[in-house]
């Protein structure tokens, strides 16, 4: 049986539980009617996309077309659920690095962002950061405007990010190592520069 969506056009419905025990919870995207010219007339039917995640790490989009709203909505939403992807987040909030994503006409920019920043972005690409659970990014879509494009490509920019931990693992060594080169180098800076100083 067919959920009634509530005003709004489905957004912020009930969330549900995944077989996990997590909490989803679903966004819908757009809605868009397409008519089909037959003998009679037209045949109107309704095609929706949704972005359903636990506010966690994971996330995934759906799209579903039907002859009712509330059947198109559960079918994206059916789609999404079983096309969930596990994205790596720093302390919980952010991304570890910026990431650029393609799909079709669209690209986007995400941008990983200190803390209180917020979510800076448009209105496909911030259902997908607000059900995926991250509270700081920066994003930009450079490319296409369609929210089908923009969602794929977002979806292709995460699919890129990358944790320390996967990256010393694939490249065999420790995360100390890849994490401390980095903060090490700028203080080794002004310890060389009074050395020539020194020695001149």
């Amino acid at each position: 049986m067919a959920r009634e969506p509530r005003d709004g056009g489905g957004r912020g419905r009930d969330r549900e539980r995944d077989r996990d025990g997590d909490e989803l919870i679903d966004k819908l995207v757009t809605i868009n009617r397409v008519a089909k010219v037959v003998k009679g007339g037209r045949r109107f039917a309704f095609a929706a996309l949704v972005v359903v995640g636990d506010q966690k790490g994971r996330v995934g989009y759906g799209a579903g077309k039907a002859r009712e709203v509330p059947e198109a909505i559960r079918k994206a939403t059916d789609r999404a659920k079983r096309a969930m992807i596990r994205v790596p987040m720093k302390e919980g909030r952010t991304l570890h690095h910026d990431v650029q994503g393609h799909y079709g006409a669209g690209s986007v920019v995400l941008r990983s962002a200190t803390a209180g920043t917020g979510i800076i972005a448009g209105g496909p690409m911030r259902a997908v950061f607000e059900t995926l659970g991250i509270g700081d990014v920066v994003a930009k879509s450079l490319g296409s405007r369609n929210p089908h494009n923009m969602v794929k490509a977002t979806f292709d920019a995460l699919t890129r990010c990358a944790s320390p931990r996967s990256v010393a693992s694939r490249r065999g060594k420790k995360v100390s190592d890849l994490l401390g080169r980095r903060e090490s180098a700028p203080a080794a800076a002004p310890a060389a520069a009074a050395q020539e100083a020194v020695d001149g």
